[in-house]
């Protein structure tokens, strides 16, 4: 049996793996029991809760390419720390990301780079997420991966 510390780091690994995939809608079912947002403490409005808000939120920000139907990206997530409170059901993780984009006309470069704190509940019996707060830390070429300008 794959302990919880295992599960919730397949859960971050399984949202890079989805997004590069172009997997929008499956990147979403992730945070059905949750929510996403870029900052602390965010404003009302820049909180995206639960799997239709945040589908909304990939799809009016993620440019993908119809040759592949993907954003043409590796997310790369690493620096992975976990604690768990199996008792409670409850985990939170810190973790740091790295993204490459390349298309026909961008050369293969990292575009963008940060830190995530996620919490994370058990909800049935599994593991979920339960809050992922982006941070960006550097940032590279985003007009080829991002529907606006950061």
């Amino acid at each position: 049996m794959v302990d919880s510390a295992r599960q919730i780091e397949n859960l971050l690994y399984t949202y890079a793996q989805r997004i590069d995939a172009g997997d929008l809608g499956g990147v979403a079912e992730l945070f059905e029991h949750g929510r996403i947002h870029g900052v602390p403490e965010p404003p009302p409005g820049a909180i995206f809760e639960g799997a239709e808000a945040v589908l909304g939120l990939y799809r009016s920000s993620t440019r993908l390419y119809e040759d592949d139907g993907t954003p043409k990206t590796k997310h790369v997530t690493t620096n992975v720390m976990i604690e768990v409170d199996d008792a409670a059901g409850t985990a939170s993780a810190q973790s740091y990301y790295q993204v490459t984009q390349a298309t026909d006309e961008l050369p293969l470069q990292i575009i963008i780079t940060g830190h995530y704190h996620d919490t994370f509940h058990v909800v049935e019996g599994q593991w979920c997420f339960d809050t992922r707060t982006m941070f960006v830390d550097q940032i590279g070429d985003l007009s080829h991966h991002l529907l606006y300008k950061l």
